[in-house]
């Protein structure tokens, strides 16, 4: 997204705002469903959500933490004074209709694990290979004797893949695997169970943890604290873990990877986020905590029609 913006607006600080904007919404966003970040995605996988309680649940709050920072961001002057128009809206750069199979494809292989999970029982790996096969199947057939278009078939895109980023977080795992078999995470939880009896705050700390430290790590340790014996499956507690630690990122650059990506991408420093936009992100934070906890009280979600289909809820 943010590339397309490099495309589509001249370099101002109004595309840096709305590459923030781009960081917050993608951390957001992903927060509201199983598959959309990789903690959410954790917890999903070991049993402490499932995916329609996730999504009725967060849907709101998502909204919110997006919808409040965006929309005092709206009211900067930078905002209101470079929201130049661009002619180039890349008219002539049209994806091939191969292109829009093979995306739609893959957008679709990821949306049906979930529902391979639920019709089979099997870890939802499973169904993301099951995805990956078709697709190479597909760009096999598609690329078939064109010695040009090599590069865009599965083999060329898995020789791309961040190997050091999966081995990081295989040594994550394990180091806190390691905690948790020595009986440390659960001395923290007894200690943070008796200093901060509240739950909500010790969720909402993790979120506010995660702008410094990787969520992954405090997702993994906070599972290993507390069992589903502690708090059972889709309680209040693993989804505001889930929402905190999705969209507690937005409040520094470094606290996400959309945000690093989007520092690369830009060259916007650590400095310029933390005066430009980490305070609404912080609002939006809030204010997202706040809708959900207001939600749960009140006993609203998001409306059963439109989520609750038969293989979702048997997840």
């Amino acid at each position: 997204m943010v590339s397309l913006l490099r495309k589509l607006v001249p370099p101002s600080e109004y595309r840096k705002l709305l590459g923030a904007v781009v960081v917050i919404a993608a951390n957001a966003g992903g927060a509201w469903t199983p598959i959309g970040d990789v903690t959410t995605t954790m917890l999903w996988i070991h049993g402490q959500i499932t995916t329609l309680k996730i999504m009725q649940g967060l849907f709101i709050p998502s909204t919110v933490s997006l919808a409040v920072p965006l929309a005092l961001m709206s009211l900067t002057s930078e905002a209101n004074g470079s929201s130049e128009k661009s002619s180039s809206l890349l008219s002539s750069e049209q994806v091939a209709p191969r292109g829009q199979l093979v995306l739609g494809v893959g957008i679709g292989a990821l949306m049906f694990v979930p529902v391979f999970k639920a019709l089979t029982g099997l870890p939802p790996f499973m169904g993301m290979l099951l995805g990956l096969g078709i697709l190479w199947i597909l760009t096999d057939a598609i690329h078939y004797g064109d010695s040009e278009r090599q590069r865009l078939k599965v083999p060329q895109a898995l020789s791309r893949i961040d190997t050091q980023g999966i081995l990081f977080f295989l040594g994550i795992l394990l180091s806190v695997g390691s905690l948790e078999s020595a009986g440390i995470l659960r001395q923290l939880a007894n200690y943070l169970d008796a200093n901060i009896p509240n739950a909500d705050l010790i969720a909402s700390a993790i979120g506010v943890a995660s702008a410094i430290i990787d969520n992954v790590p405090l997702v993994a340790a906070t599972m290993g604290m507390y069992d589903l014996t502690s708090f059972p499956q889709d309680s209040d507690f693993w989804q505001l873990v889930a929402f905190c630690a999705g969209t507690g990122g937005s409040m520094l650059i470094i606290g996400s990877a959309a945000g690093v990506a989007f520092m690369g991408v830009e060259k916007v420093d650590f400095f310029w986020y933390f005066r430009k936009v980490s305070g609404f992100a912080f609002a939006g934070y809030a204010a997202g905590i706040i809708s959900y906890l207001a939600v749960q009280n009140l006993h609203l979600s998001l409306p059963t029609s439109l989520v609750e289909i038969p293989f979702i809820s048997g997840s």
